[in-house]
């Protein structure tokens, strides 16, 4: 009777997992019905379909069937595979679709399947943007769980060393098509010297890039585990790689606000609370950050028209106040004013963790 109730509560909390909290065929809310066969929650509208496709499907309740160890231990195991929303683009959706019903990765007989996002090794080829240049270089990339780095070499000769190796611990990585020019653009951002670098790369194989992204996604699910032992997984999943809130361009003057509006490329990263600026989309290093913390600890923005300053073409001001300093930008349209003026808001209202006050201080220390 034990391992009957942990196992139900263990597939009670896998089902309120944001990946699982709705039907994977219909997106009906709270599905309370299992396939252990693909892996995935489903509905009870849809769970009477897949009762008729056998050969496709075995499918469960989560809540009045028993469930042995092993076929729980199998729907725990793909946490990490990320599963497309519907703003995500279009090669995690098509590459989704294929796993899903083309490859069948998920079911029983085809599980060996994930053993390439789950060995903690993989390692391959990808075109990468130079750092100073548009142009993409084939450069080889091994990803290891042992060290929990990533590593990049610039020659097929590995005893010459890689280019750079890069710590899991900071690392995330965000589907960009359109700001890199292919369908298959992945940016890869990491902390070097307290200064976020970029790594823009593709793949011509839509699955070998979907498959890179969930290799990196299952070694920062172990990273993290390592990190926080005590956390479960609903607390640790929306950290393995994060979307970005907003992107795009604003002008923005210095600190004594009497200098020239410079036109830069803005990144608000919602789960990192970070304000990253750089002079263009594709660039490898950012220019500076800022920090967006909680109204209680002295942040706020508002829309603004402040006067006496020099330089700006754009006319729809945002002002961000922090304990440190004032910051200013304009935006083209008023639309985009009120877009991010809503984006900092969101931040502004989340409250702060632990990790945030270290980067808070962090960023402090570096700018002063």
């Amino acid at each position: 009777m034990a391992d009957r109730d942990r196992n139900k509560k263990v597939l009670l909390d896998l089902a309120k997992q944001r990946d699982n909290s709705c039907c994977a065929d219909c997106g009906a809310p709270d599905p309370d019905w299992a396939s252990y066969k693909l892996g995935i929650f489903v509905c009870l509208n849809c769970s009477g379909t897949h009762r008729n496709l056998p050969a496709i499907s075995r499918i469960k309740s989560i809540r009045l069937d028993y469930w042995d160890d092993d076929l729980v231990e199998f729907m725990k195991t793909n946490v990490f595979y990320y599963r497309p929303q519907q703003q995500d683009c279009v090669v995690l959706r098509e590459q989704w679709i294929r796993a899903k019903y083309e490859r069948q990765e998920f079911t029983g007989e085809n599980n060996h399947l994930q053993d390439v996002y789950c060995s903690g090794l993989y390692e391959g080829t990808l075109w990468k943007k130079g750092r100073d240049n548009k142009q993409f270089m084939k450069r080889r990339f091994i990803l290891s769980e042992k060290d929990f780095t990533l590593k990049y070499f610039t020659k097929d000769d590995e005893t010459k060393g890689p280019k750079a190796v890069i710590a899991i611990k900071d690392l995330n990585a965000v589907f960009q098509p359109e700001k890199i020019g292919h369908l298959h653009g992945l940016q890869i951002t990491y902390l070097q010297e307290e200064h976020t670098r970029n790594l823009f790369v593709y793949h011509d194989s839509g699955q070998e890039i979907v498959t890179w992204f969930n290799a990196i996604r299952a070694v920062r699910f172990s990273y993290l585990k390592t990190a926080f032992p005590t956390a479960d997984d609903n607390e640790l999943l929306p950290w393995i790689t994060r979307s970005y809130l907003k992107e795009g361009y604003m002008e923005k003057t210095g600190p004594m606000q009497r200098e020239p509006f410079k036109k830069r490329w803005f990144i608000l990263n919602s789960k990192d609370r970070k304000l990253l600026y750089f002079k263009t989309p594709l660039d490898a290093v950012e220019l500076g950050a800022v920090f967006i913390g909680t109204e209680s600890h002295g942040y706020s923005v508002r829309e603004s028209q402040p006067k006496g300053t020099r330089g700006n073409k754009w006319k729809c001001g945002v002002t961000v106040e922090t304990p440190d300093r004032q910051f200013v930008f304009m935006c083209e349209q008023e639309l985009e004013q009120k877009e991010w003026v809503e984006a900092f808001r969101q931040v502004i209202s989340r409250p702060m963790i632990p990790q945030d006050y270290n980067t808070e201080a962090n960023m402090r220390r570096r700018h002063k």
